[in-house]
């Protein structure tokens, strides 16, 4: 089966998944998935989530696409009580009305990471 239409970003530590994956459908659209966790897991939530979300900026500008094509975000946090500071720079960095559907979850992850951040946008 051929594999042209999907398009994979693999982990640089683990090669085995991928970071991105882009699904390009027949005529046109699609889809990119992306995960993101923050460059520098020594500070706190709301450095981290910035951090995140410039990872996720990286894969859009390489796709192409601008903030407003992400249709879904998942957040995993390792504390819920972090909710209102990423809040905050979730609303610094994403313009009104363009929010995606967007879930918070609360989990365990490696030592230093607070967060990471999974995304869903639309190609045109």
């Amino acid at each position: 089966m051929s594999t042209d239409d999907i398009t994979r970003v693999p982990n640089r530590t683990l090669p085995s998944k991928s970071s991105v994956a882009v699904y390009r459908l027949p005529g046109g659209g699609g889809f990119l998935w992306a995960v993101a966790t923050s460059p520098d897991r020594t500070q706190d939530i709301k450095v981290q989530t910035l951090g995140c979300l410039g990872v996720i900026d990286g894969y859009l500008n390489a796709n192409g696409l601008d903030r407003t094509r992400i249709v879904k975000a998942e957040i995993v946090v390792t504390d819920h009580d972090n909710k209102p500071a990423f809040d905050e720079a979730w609303a610094s960095w994403m313009p009104d009305g363009r929010g995606p559907v967007r879930s918070f979850v609360q989990s365990i992850m490696p030592e230093g990471d607070m967060i990471e951040i999974i995304i869903t946008a639309a190609l045109p």
